[in-house]
């Protein structure tokens, strides 16, 4: 027995300190206290398809090794990224709302009064070794510390693109509370995170910072960031509400009858940024294409055009078979369709949503773009707000 717990723990030590650590002790208890905890695991919301399977691992192998398909999944020239500063990131949004899209899912969001950093990722690649794994498409907008101070952090889910090893310590050494699903403590504690500045939240209960209400709201994804997936660590979206306004992050997610209840409970919100990348007919069920999180953001708004959509999770690392502008030139198609305000922002463009909005196609002339005669959803073009229509891009 002696040398099975020897081993173990020489096992442990030579884990990768990217992997984090496994929940235990109360936080494990709650864990399985957790409605949401079923047989050992988190369960989805709807039956839910992690991996690819059977014979479709080999197509999915055979379409990444395509040549023509490897082609178009990078930028054949450089993506554009605005240089912000510390000055334009501190001076407040004159509508009280303004939203950084730093690229991937990380955005930064000032709010009421209040600053909101969401799943921020400054490493150079979404892996737990900086040798490889996916490496970024375009560098970050600006240093991670010239931010300025921020309040809450938001984690959506442990996985390498939106819970980053180097960022989480660079942000240790703040004062910035983390707002995280159930399990994912017991990470942020393993690489030097205060327990006190923890608040860890099962799906809907909710935490208040200052003057903003941080509510984790269910999402159909999985987790994990070691070889061995236990199940342990909860994913979510999140819905921010502060004095005047309320916005919303998607995480990763596939689509669900979900959102509708999400929207009724939460909404309907100024902004939403919905993950429109990284899909595939692989694993259909834990990644949103752009015409599902058009209709996601929708079903948030109760099924009308409302509020402006910022689509995240594309443009900034090569995650799947599809090109890397696809999602960006098929949710603006998507939006023009239906009558929705979308903003599309180059990298570290700050922009208010009851503003003017960013709506140039920037990665057209990148490399290869899709046909933007895609189906999209039949909406009826309807809105309550005259702004709504006034803002939407042109197809």
């Amino acid at each position: 027995m002696t040398g099975s717990r020897s081993l173990s723990s020489g096992l442990r030590a030579l884990r990768p300190t990217a992997f984090g650590a496994d929940p235990s002790g109360e936080r494990l208890a709650r864990i399985r206290r957790s409605p949401n905890f079923a047989d050992g695991v988190f369960v989805n919301p709807s039956g839910t398809r992690i991996r690819p399977s059977g014979n479709s691992t080999l197509e999915l192998a055979k379409v990444y090794l395509r040549k023509e398909s490897r082609a178009r999944r990078v930028p054949s020239g450089t993506i554009p990224v605005h240089p912000t500063t510390y000055a334009e990131l501190a001076k407040p949004p004159a509508t009280g709302l303004r939203l950084t899209w730093m690229g991937h899912s990380s955005v930064l969001a000032d709010i009421d009064g209040h600053r909101v950093l969401f799943d921020p990722v400054w490493g150079e690649r979404c892996s737990p070794f900086d040798f490889a794994g996916p490496r970024r498409l375009h560098p970050v907008p600006l240093p991670l510390a010239s931010l300025g101070p921020v309040d809450v952090v938001v984690i959506s889910h442990d996985h390498y693109d939106h819970l980053d090893l180097p960022t989480i310590k660079a942000l240790a050494g703040t004062d910035t509370v983390f707002a995280i699903p159930l399990g994912v403590g017991a990470h942020l504690e393993h690489w030097g995170v205060s327990p006190d500045r923890l608040r860890e939240l099962d799906w809907h209960e909710s935490t208040k910072v200052g003057g903003i209400t941080l509510t984790a709201t269910p999402a159909r994804h999985f987790c994990g960031r070691a070889l061995r997936n236990a199940q342990h660590t909860l994913w979510a979206s999140w819905s921010v509400a502060g004095d005047e306004h309320r916005i919303y992050h998607s995480g990763d997610t596939g689509y669900f009858d979900g959102f509708k209840d999400i929207g009724a409970a939460h909404g309907p919100f100024d902004a939403t940024m919905i993950q429109i990348g990284a899909y595939s007919e692989f694993w259909p069920d834990i990644h949103m294409t752009p015409e599902e999180g058009m209709r996601a953001h929708l079903d948030l708004q109760g099924g009308r055009p409302h509020g402006v959509m910022l689509p995240i999770h594309w443009g900034t690392f090569n995650l799947a078979p599809h090109a890397w502008a696809e999602p960006g030139e098929w949710t603006k198609a998507a939006a023009a369709a239906v009558g929705q305000a979308v903003a599309l922002p180059v990298p570290g463009r700050p922009f208010e949503p009851a503003g003017v909005l960013p709506t140039d196609a920037w990665w057209r002339g990148l490399g290869y773009v899709p046909d933007t005669r895609w189906p999209v959803p039949e909406v009826p073009r309807t809105a309550t707000r005259d702004d709504d229509l006034d803002l939407v891009a042109e197809g």
